[in-house]
């Protein structure tokens, strides 16, 4: 219990003095004009208060990513509560704040040409066609998850394709309508759905460990079992299943639709990082929900978790998750809340495909025309991926989502580094993707563990680690090299 209670407490505390800290380095400046404020479109740029925008912001990122993601990252032990807590402050907060403040500087950019400008035209490309593909896998997940919970919860009584359907039609509307016409209104009323679930799960949480009904293992518990998974290491795979929640390059093509809205960019600290301080609340909330509710057994595993998983994936451990802590109404209530979550990012996912395709294409998007023009090639792509099995898309999503994370940070870190800024606060959580990344590629089924598994877990965990280690020194040292450069040829910015 005091290792949930603190992780909560750190990541307040994060974000109070942290935050704050991050934000002088970035130089927020209010006498500079926020793209809302001088070119406002009515449709993408639209004004926004910093309290309606951070509402909107922390909906789009807070998926069922920080849910799905910690309810499996359970699996490796009271580690998930370390990596959430600190990735969140030191990597994905940090993350979120650049990325949406290198938008708004750029007049609303998303983030394949952010990435441009700072790495190059390469990385341009790349990332476009990344974080494109991102998108469209984000919105297929966010798409089936919500339906697969509401027939679950509805016990099939109103078939799930009726639901999806009903679904992708809100899709369509808010991605081509005003975001001030249905998101700005509906996202208030999804954020109380989730604070009653988040607040309630806590509590019940809480009262049961006082009362000795529940025990929420202590971090104290890795000096006697590290890991708690029998088939995976923590590195990088726990990196890699707790990607919401901890640091998400998801959230960089959902910055620029508020980096478009705020008012002022002393907005950005209450918006950006405060969304995803909230992300990292959300995911230690039901790794601690997870771990209590289904202790460790014999087979180190939470195997009842496990069965319920697999049973129906994560849905299935939602609902039950729920009736166990809130009963009737209130799991209602709850469940609900999780639903509004996948919504609220499914919907800002076609919308962010988009505006990076719009972006591509110089397609002037207050035509509602050029809007659907987009937007049905999307919906189409969306409802084909959709027939794929949702654990191939969501592996997937979890390694690109990871990798965008990576390159943002090191876009970020070229941006401080010109400016003469501190750099290290991306610089090294860079460096630490890199190597999550790399490792995960090698050594995971989807990437090249097929052809590592004949050598041996060992040799195979060895050789990753190893070149995982040598890209990210690679790449470290071309940044110190271009840094070099700079201060030959004089080249820095001065804003």
């Amino acid at each position: 219990m005091f290792t949930f209670i603190g992780s909560l407490v750190i990541l307040i505390l994060g974000y109070l003095f942290y935050g704050k800290y991050v934000e002088r380095v970035f130089g927020a400046d209010d006498s500079r004009k926020t793209p809302a404020i001088r070119m406002p479109d009515g449709v993408d740029y639209v004004p926004l208060g910093a309290f309606k925008s951070l509402f909107i912001q922390f909906l789009n990122v807070v998926g069922t990513g920080p849910i799905f993601g910690a309810i499996a990252g359970v699996a490796f032990g009271p580690m998930a509560f370390v990596w959430i807590t600190f990735g969140c402050i030191f990597g994905g907060a940090v993350h979120d704040y650049f990325s949406g403040m290198l938008s708004v500087r750029q007049d609303g950019a998303t983030v394949g040409e952010i990435v441009g400008k700072n790495l190059g035209t390469v990385a341009k490309y790349v990332l476009r066609i990344l974080s494109l593909v991102l998108l469209v896998l984000v919105a297929v997940v966010f798409w089936r998850s919500p339906a697969e919970i509401l027939h679950t919860l509805l016990r099939g009584a109103v078939d799930l394709r009726i639901l999806l359907v009903i679904i992708l039609f809100y899709y369509l509307l808010a991605t081509v309508m005003s975001v001030d016409k249905i998101i700005a209104r509906l996202y208030p009323i999804f954020g109380l759905c989730l604070f009653f679930m988040a607040v309630g799960i806590s509590v019940v949480l809480i009262y049961g460990n006082i009362t000795g009904k529940y025990y929420t293992p202590e971090i104290t518990e890795v000096f006697k079992q590290l890991n708690y998974h029998k088939t995976l290491d923590i590195f990088p795979f726990l990196c890699i299943s707790i990607a919401c929640g901890a640091i998400s390059g998801f959230h960089a093509t959902q910055s620029p639709i508020i980096g478009r809205c705020i008012k002022k960019e002393s907005d950005g600290g209450r918006v950006f990082y405060l969304a995803m301080i909230g992300e990292g609340i959300v995911a230690i909330i039901w790794a601690a929900a997870a771990i209590t509710l289904f202790p460790k057994d014999g087979l180190g595993l939470q195997s009842q978790l496990q069965g319920l998983a697999a049973a129906g994936t994560a849905p299935q451990v939602v609902n039950k998750v729920a009736q166990m802590t809130l009963g009737g109404l209130g799991s209602v209530l709850a469940v609900l809340g999780v639903v509004a979550a996948p919504i609220t990012s499914g919907d800002t996912a076609f919308r962010g495909a988009r505006l990076v395709i719009a972006d591509i294409l110089h397609m002037d998007q207050k035509s509602v025309k050029n809007r659907f023009m987009i937007a049905i090639p999307l919906f189409v792509i969306g409802i084909i991926l959709a027939q794929v099995d949702f654990s191939i898309i969501w592996r997937y999503f979890a390694w690109s989502n990871q990798t965008l994370a990576m390159f943002g940070l090191w876009s970020s870190s070229v941006w401080l580094m010109k400016r003469q800024r501190r750099y290290w606060i991306t610089l090294i959580p860079a460096i630490f993707m890199t190597l999550v990344c790399v490792d995960y590629i090698i050594l995971a089924p989807e990437g090249l563990g097929a052809l590592m598994r004949p050598l041996g877990p060992e040799v195979a965990r060895i050789i990753g680690i190893v070149i995982a280690a040598v890209v990210a020194i690679v790449v470290t040292a071309a940044f110190f090299k271009s840094q070099a450069k700079c201060k030959t040829e004089g080249k820095f910015i001065k804003e």
